[in-house]
């Protein structure tokens, strides 16, 4: 299966999902997405770079250092922030980080009105069907 045809899989199975897609935050591009309404490029280009600031941006790097070396716990490229969940004044924003790809991340966008537990479970149960298709 293709990405693109598995990120269509997952978003039919999360609660009232308007979007969905798959970054690579290394680059901070989008590697595949899909929602019912039409976005200009250049917002979908920066909800990308967004994802990959919020995820590998220099101050969330810098306190993932900080507290490792705190700890003494040596660096081995393991990341805290795993999920991140944003609600915004009328929607929900998923962002899960991949387990077999860490440097990949699935978004998804539901309405506020959306169980939150529910979403967070469908999203959670589809990124191993993603990940098969990168």
């Amino acid at each position: 299966m293709s990405l693109d045809a598995a990120i269509n899989k997952v978003v039919t199975t999360i609660p009232e999902c308007l979007a969905g897609g798959y970054v690579d935050i290394t680059s901070g591009m989008l590697l595949s997405v899909k929602t019912v309404d039409s976005h200009p490029a250049e917002v979908l280009g920066l909800v990308a770079a967004a994802t990959a600031d919020m995820f590998a941006g220099q101050n969330v790097v810098a306190i993932e250092q900080m507290f490792k070396k705190a700890r003494g716990v040596k660096d081995d490229g393991h990341h805290y922030f795993q999920e991140i969940i944003v609600n915004s004044d009328n929607l929900l924003h998923i962002f899960l980080r991949g387990k077999k790809y860490p440097d990949y991340v699935a978004v998804f966008v539901c309405r506020k009105t959306a169980n939150l537990g529910m979403a967070l479970t469908k999203a959670r149960m589809g990124m191993p069907e993603i990940e098969v298709a990168v």
